[in-house]
């Protein structure tokens, strides 16, 4: 009897159905894409004598909804908070503030500038870095307003 060797050929660099350089990155989010994928593993491996109830997907995929709802609201409220934040950082430019030291004593100063680069606005008072989260009072500066 005559062994038959396998022919060899050249593996391809990447072709339409492998890629050399892409890796799946692993989701660790409970998200509409994984509800999905889970829901037709659950609907093709079903015994079929006793099928999944309907009911019960329709409340599992309005709960789907409800959850991206949420998230959706969620975000929003995070991203409103942040401009809140940015404006009323913004507004006290040039305006007198007071907070409390870290010694525990009151200090004040005029704000000369504001920063945006951590998660809570800093204001530049003098040579003093103040969170925005810190400052306890605002007043005007300059004159007075005449009655």
């Amino acid at each position: 009897m005559t062994s038959v060797t396998p022919a060899t050929a050249a593996p391809a660099a990447s072709s339409i159905y492998t890629s050399a350089t892409s890796k799946a990155k692993p989701n660790q989010t409970m998200d509409s894409q994984m509800f999905l994928k889970l829901l037709t593993t659950q609907l093709r491996n079903q015994d079929p004598s006793s099928p999944m109830d309907s009911g019960q997907m329709i409340s599992q995929t309005s709960q789907l909804a409800s959850m991206e709802q949420l998230t959706n609201l969620s975000s929003a409220t995070t991203n409103s908070y942040d401009l809140q934040m940015r404006s009323a950082a913004a507004n006290v430019l040039g305006k007198q503030v007071t907070w409390t030291g870290a010694d525990g004593s009151a200090q004040s100063g005029t704000v000369t500038a504001v920063g945006f680069t951590g998660t809570t606005p800093t204001l530049t008072v003098g040579s003093a870095t103040v969170s925005l989260s810190e400052v306890t009072g605002v007043t005007e500066t300059g004159s007075a307003s005449a009655a």
